[in-house]
């Protein structure tokens, strides 16, 4: 039996993105907010790339929300 459990990064961007624009923020500005590069932002919201940990941390962070929403698990 193959119970794979997979990291949805689509939906992930696209939470990531809303938040980031319900703020007025570009890219660079979110970035440049979290100490973090352009290009991940722009490669976590167009799931190129899946974010570390310590990102996931920050973004929770500086937006008020839990993991839990932005990793979508919950709604």
């Amino acid at each position: 039996m193959n119970d794979r459990i997979d990291f949805d990064s689509k939906l992930f961007g696209e939470r990531l993105k809303e938040l980031r624009i319900e703020r007025g923020l570009g890219q660079n500005a979110l970035a440049h907010a979290l100490g973090l590069s352009n290009a991940s932002i722009s490669y976590w919201e167009t799931g190129k790339q899946e974010p570390t940990a310590s990102a996931v941390f920050k973004l929770c962070m500086f937006f008020g929300v839990p993991a839990d929403y932005l990793l979508g698990l919950t709604d």
